[in-house]
C-alpha cells in the first residue's frame, strides 16, 4: 500500500514492497526497510547472537550484507533492476551483541545504467560504525514491481 501523492514516492514504495516481499535473506536476518525515497533507503538490523565471529563481535559480513541491502533498496527505488557490480567497505568501528545498526543508502550518480550509491552504517547511539561505496548497473528495460 502507497501513502504519498507523489508518484516518484509511491514507485519507490511499490519498489519496496515488491522487492521485499522476495527477499529470504533480509527476512530472515530481521533487516527491516522503514523509510524509502527516490534514490534513498533506510535498512535496519539488531545484532543477534549467531552473527558473532570468534571475538564475540559482529562479523562483518553481516554489517556489509546490511549496507548491501540498503544499497539495493535505494538503487531499486526508481522500479528499473539495478544490481551492484562491486562494493567497497570500510570498517570503523567495533558492533556488539543487541547493537541495532542502521544503514543509510543514498544514490550519488546514476549515469546511463551505471550507478554509485554511498552507505553510512551507524549503531543505536549514532556512532559510525563502516562506510561503504557501492557500484550498480541497470538492466534495460526490467522492472522491479508490476504496475
Amino acid at each position: 500500500m502507497t501513502t504519498s501523492t507523489n508518484p516518484a514516492q509511491t514507485l519507490a514504495e511499490q519498489a519496496r514492497a515488491a522487492m521485499y516481499a522476495k527477499d529470504a535473506a533480509s527476512i530472515g536476518l530481521g533487516i527491516l526497510i522503514p523509510v524509502i525515497a527516490p534514490d534513498y533507503a533506510l535498512a535496519t538490523m539488531t545484532i543477534r547472537p549467531d552473527m558473532l565471529n570468534g571475538f564475540d563481535l559482529c562479523h562483518g559480513g553481516f554489517i556489509v550484507t546490511l549496507a548491501d541491502t540498503a544499497f539495493a533498496f535505494a538503487c531499486n527505488s526508481n522500479n528499473q533492476m539495478t544490481l551492484a557490480t562491486g562494493l567497497d567497505v570500510e570498517f570503523l568501528k567495533p558492533v556488539a551483541l543487541g547493537d541495532t545498526l542502521r544503514a543509510e543508502a543514498q544514490v550519488q550518480s546514476r549515469a546511463s545504467r551505471l550507478g554509485v550509491c554511498d552507505v553510512t552504517v551507524r549503531n543505536q547511539h549514532g556512532v559510525l560504525v563502516a562506510l561503504v561505496r557501492g557500484r550498480s548497473y541497470t538492466i534495460k528495460g526490467k522492472q522491479v514491481a508490476t504496475l
